[in-house]
């Protein structure tokens, strides 16, 4: 299992983005995360340098999101439906997104119910409960 550090997620991204201003030709996994930049334009300027990527922070008491976490929570929902895991996640999200007329509403709506999984299952010690998340977004 890959499990990037904190770093090396927000290298991915300035990387991502500073390739997207110069024209540069992107991997697979960098033309999605294009995909989700360019619907974050708000984010450009925590994008545009490395080093003050590597040493901003965005503890909750500083009271700003976290662009590097937003945008791979983008990243993770869109693997999910793209590979319908859990089991029922795309059918969720098509009907959600269809719901709200808007993917990337649906979107981040989603980002509400996969939290609470993680917060559930971090809470309790048990893995992430799938079901759980899928009939969140359902409900949503």
């Amino acid at each position: 299992m890959f499990t990037p550090s904190q770093h090396d997620v927000r290298r991915f991204f300035c990387e991502t983005y500073r390739k997207v201003e110069a024209g540069e030709i992107l991997t697979p996994l960098e033309a999605i995360a294009r995909d989700w930049i360019v619907q974050h334009p708000e984010y450009a300027g925590d994008l545009a340098s490395v080093d003050e990527a590597l040493a901003a922070d965005y503890s909750v008491e500083r009271g700003r999101s976290n662009p590097f976490l937003h945008l791979s929570m983008h990243l993770s929902i869109a693997e999910q439906i793209s590979i319908d895991q859990p089991p029922g996640i795309r059918a969720a999200f098509l009907g959600l997104a269809q719901r709200l007329g808007s993917e990337h509403n649906a979107q981040h709506e989603m980002m509400e119910c996969l939290g609470e999984m993680i917060w559930q299952s971090q809470r309790s010690g048990l893995p992430p409960d799938g079901a759980s998340y899928v009939e969140c977004v359902r409900k949503r």
